[in-house]
């Protein structure tokens, strides 16, 4: 994998909306991911997604952090519930 080098270029990337609170732990999980982001004070967070398995990582990993737990559990048994 290239890492893209997001000192490069800060205006290109995406960024992702999330509170200002759970950003840093986005970053963070993004990065322990290997999705190349940045997230400096007071910018919003901007993520670079280079293939369909990061943007479904992004996608989780956002998911994880903005939906109540209650609302992650009732989701996880209804995966465990369905018939394969």
């Amino acid at each position: 994998m290239n890492p893209h080098n997001p000192q490069q270029d800060l205006e290109t990337g995406n960024i992702v909306n999330v509170d200002w609170e759970i950003r840093w732990q986005v970053y963070y999980r993004l990065r322990d991911l290997g999705i190349s982001c940045c997230c400096l004070p007071n910018q919003p967070l901007r993520v670079w997604i280079n293939s369909a398995t990061e943007a479904v990582q992004l996608e989780s990993v956002v998911r994880q952090m903005t939906t109540p737990r209650p609302s992650l559990a009732q989701w996880l048994e209804r995966c465990w519930s369905t018939d394969a």
